[in-house]
């Protein structure tokens, strides 16, 4: 029997300190919950731990393929955040992304093979999570189709150069309000992106809402997440007519421990695209 690949959980990278623990604590759980297989993660970007680090973990307990499961919920989410970083060393080590730091460990590992599978969002066990985000946001699940026909959502993301990227999270929009009795769903971005969360917000309002629950198309906490949060505040005090609520993130739920595992058998099935050296 072929022995199956060794699963690489590969990060776009934070400088916070709580979303890279988060993420190392993610790594862990998976390894604990899957000990016939080795598992290990990291952080193209240079925050702890690296990516190559990762690797070489792989490489030393005898692995010679690996699938990578990029721990993202939209195309290219990882190269942009190192402009989110505004430090020009995270914008060299992130250039191209998780499968060209894939090529670039083939070459430090020579023998080792790579498949680079899917990044996770929108599925379905996510945007079930985001429902119960948002019930728990308005004080537990909804009774009747009336304690939802008032509210408005505002999906926030990151936000990217990539327009591919952003689109997504429109996506993930529409598949979040669809039969969910929602007055709407709309889409605002951190950063990089338009429309910025206070405009998001002065959107919802456009189209009559008097109701916003606020919630980040997040994986984990971190800089981001926060900055969203003040960001909510801030307009939130300059508009105290409106009732605004903050949801939290994803987090690292049953449901997204998961989806990495479906990712990664999805991966090690080869229905995806080889990393290849350039």
């Amino acid at each position: 029997m072929t022995t199956p690949p060794a699963l690489l959980i590969a990060g776009h990278g934070t400088r916070d300190e709580a979303g890279a623990a988060a993420f190392r604590d993610f790594v862990q759980e998976l390894a604990r919950r899957n000990p016939g297989l080795p598992v290990a993660g990291g952080f193209v970007e240079p925050s702890p731990p690296p990516l190559g680090d990762a690797v070489s973990d792989l490489v030393g307990q005898g692995a010679k393929r690996i699938a990578a499961v990029p721990l993202t919920l939209v195309p290219a989410e990882h190269a942009d955040h190192a402009r989110h970083a505004q430090h020009a060393q995270h914008a060299q080590h992130a250039k191209g992304g998780i499968p060209e730091a894939l090529a670039r460990e083939k070459e430090r590992h020579p023998g080792t093979s790579y498949v680079c599978g899917r990044p996770l969002g929108p599925h379905p066990s996510l945007l079930k999570v985001l429902g119960r985000r948002l019930d728990e946001a308005l004080g537990g699940p909804a009774r009747t189709p009336q304690d939802r026909a008032d509210v408005t959502v505002l999906l926030v993301a990151p936000g990217s150069t990539d327009p591919e990227a952003n689109a997504e999270v429109h996506r993930a929009a529409r598949l979040l309000w669809e039969g969910r009795g929602y007055a709407g769903v709309e889409t605002a971005f951190v950063s990089l992106a338009a429309p910025d969360v206070p405009s998001g917000l002065d959107r919802c309002v456009l189209l009559g809402a008097r109701r916003i629950v606020v919630l980040p198309y997040f994986l984990f906490t971190g800089a981001l997440p926060e900055r969203l949060l003040q960001q909510t505040e801030g307009w939130a005090a300059a508009h105290p007519e409106v009732e605004v609520l903050p949801a939290d993130v994803i987090g690292p739920e049953e449901e997204l421990l998961d989806l990495v595992m479906e990712r990664y058998r999805e991966a090690a099935g080869g229905d995806v695209t080889h990393a290849s050296a350039h």
